[in-house]
């Protein structure tokens, strides 16, 4: 299973919510932003995806394992995103999954073909949304996006959500349920350190939410 980990805008949260579910679902978690790439290997030196997409590397061979989450981290260097061929990224997708059953994409931000990828090679989607409404359209927009690649879309998660966040509006606007993620000490001190919220607080409530989408989108 290859689960897409999509949202429109920048900055809402998909590496968190990658790094989690990844967690929950006990998968390979892999960062497809080829330009700007978030997730933290802090593992070992060795070949990135860039190497594999650049025909240096087997997707396996790239995969860091040994930690929290199994990582499949993308390059840092310019040099190595121009070496990589794009096209190539939904066949290294399908080979990670094979080999570890599921595999989490963090995708890029936006509507370029490296977005289109993985929701293309994907079996589902998971939507990430903060409550603004600067970033409610984009999510509309890769809703679009993922339906017209039929990568069905599983949940959402609304990311960040304070007191009394617009899960009714939501839900009526992409047509899935939602999963509300609220801000947290917890996932900031995770996230600094790129380590699932629940190896450092399993009980908090974010913690609960991502076994919760885990167990949706695992049995959905």
């Amino acid at each position: 299973m290859i689960v897409a980990v999509a949202g429109g805008k920048g900055g809402v949260g998909k590496t968190t919510v990658a790094l989690n579910l990844g967690a929950a679902l006990d998968a390979v978690v892999v960062d497809a932003d080829l330009g700007m790439p978030d997730v933290a290997a802090g593992r070992s030196r060795g070949p990135d995806l860039h190497d594999v997409l650049a025909g240096r590397a087997a997707p396996v061979e790239a995969v860091r394992e040994g930690g929290p989450v199994d990582l499949l981290p993308c390059g840092r260097s310019l040099a190595g995103a121009r070496a990589a061929d794009v096209t190539a990224l939904a066949g290294a997708l399908r080979r990670v999954a094979r080999a570890y059953g599921t595999a989490v994409v963090d995708c890029p931000a936006g509507m370029a073909a490296d977005a289109g990828i993985p929701l293309f090679a994907a079996s589902k989607c998971v939507l990430v949304t903060t409550p603004d409404r600067v970033a409610l359209p984009d999510a509309v927009r890769t809703w679009a996006l993922a339906t017209e690649l039929d990568a069905g879309v599983a949940r959402v998660v609304l990311n960040r959500a304070g007191a009394d966040p617009p899960v009714d509006r939501v839900e009526r606007a992409l047509g899935v349920p939602a999963t509300v993620v609220p801000e947290s000490d917890a996932v900031d001190r995770a996230t600094a350190t790129g380590r699932p919220v629940s190896t450092v607080d399993p009980d908090c409530v974010p913690a609960r939410r991502f076994r919760e989408l885990g167990e949706a989108v695992g049995n959905g």
